[in-house]
């Protein structure tokens, strides 16, 4: 394993840079296709278990776009050679962290959508998949008990 090229204190504070949010290559990217594809009643930065990054609050679908690299896509996600150790830990843990969320917002409720960063590339499948689920009808008697 390689050494870091930077101390401690210099690679925390690189990042800190790396926002959480208005990721330009994910988030910032549906939203483009959203306006594109004439998806209308998304939110973003809402409270709800999770921080997802955008929700259709009627329907009670939350959407998270999750990054190939963070999140371990099995076509593009890849370990860096250097840490190598570190960086499974990290991804296995944003991986369980994805299906607690998932599991906690079942129980609330929500239905949770996930969009892989690889899939802006051609976005016609995804965003066909959230117009059909954006069709469905949210069961009325389940909305009443939250």
């Amino acid at each position: 394993m390689m050494a870091d090229v930077f101390s401690p204190q210099k690679r925390s504070e690189i990042m800190s840079r790396v926002k959480g949010r208005d990721n330009r290559a994910t988030e910032v990217e549906l939203v483009k296709i959203f306006r594109t594809y004439r998806i209308k009643g998304w939110r973003r930065n809402v409270r709800l278990y999770g921080k997802p990054d955008f929700i259709f609050r009627n329907l009670r679908i939350a959407v998270f776009v999750d990054g190939c690299f963070w999140h371990g896509c099995p076509i593009h996600g890849s370990i860096p050679q250097t840490n190598r150790a570190f960086w499974e830990k990290k991804i296995a843990r944003n991986k369980k962290r994805d299906l607690v969320v998932k599991l906690k917002l079942d129980e609330l409720g929500w239905k949770t959508f996930r969009i892989w960063q690889h899939e802006f590339r051609k976005p016609n499948k995804s965003v066909r998949r959230l117009q059909k689920s954006l069709q469905q009808k949210p069961d009325v008697q389940s909305l009443a008990r939250k």
